[in-house]
């Protein structure tokens, strides 16, 4: 039996390398739009920016999308804040540093790199996965997530 796929990113799961809900990385905008919508700002890369590309802003959903032009302006990173993400089946916003590498040492994953940004954030990155999570006073805030990209630099689209 199929299954419909959910037409909003209300499902919320986050699958490292593939995409979130329903949003798969290498969407073109115009699926991403048929999905989502039109998105409440589309911000343009400044021209001292390594990769040119959009971001797409949905901030009452509290999602960013981000198409590269290299990549032939498709979904390649997704950043969210929402309160309803979910990593590995378990919700994640809010949750402390520890709590996070515990959930990635879990599913064999390393300790990541940690590092206070300008902001003041802690921000853990975890390369090889292609997720950064920043906390604020020990507690999950938001997160920005890729396409996997392999020793060659190569992009790996999901299949």
């Amino acid at each position: 039996m199929n299954t419909p796929q959910p037409r909003s990113t209300d499902e919320n799961e986050i699958v490292l390398g593939q995409g979130m809900g329903p949003l798969k990385f290498g969407a073109s905008m115009d699926e991403v739009r048929t999905l989502m919508g039109e998105p409440e700002e589309i911000e343009e890369s400044e021209d001292d920016d390594e990769f040119e590309h959009q971001a797409w802003n949905f901030l009452e959903e509290g999602y960013s999308l981000y198409f590269d032009r290299e990549d032939d302006y498709r979904l390649s990173c997704i950043e969210t804040d929402h309160p309803g993400m979910r990593l590995y089946g378990e919700p994640i916003h809010g949750k402390s540093l520890a709590d996070i590498q515990e959930l990635m040492r879990r599913h064999g994953h390393g300790q990541g790199e940690m590092e206070k940004v300008d902001t003041g954030e802690v921000r853990l990155s975890y390369e090889k996965e292609m997720i950064d999570l920043y906390f604020d006073e020990d507690e999950l805030q938001f997160i920005n997530f890729g396409v996997f990209i392999d020793d060659d630099l190569e992009v790996q689209w999901p299949k």
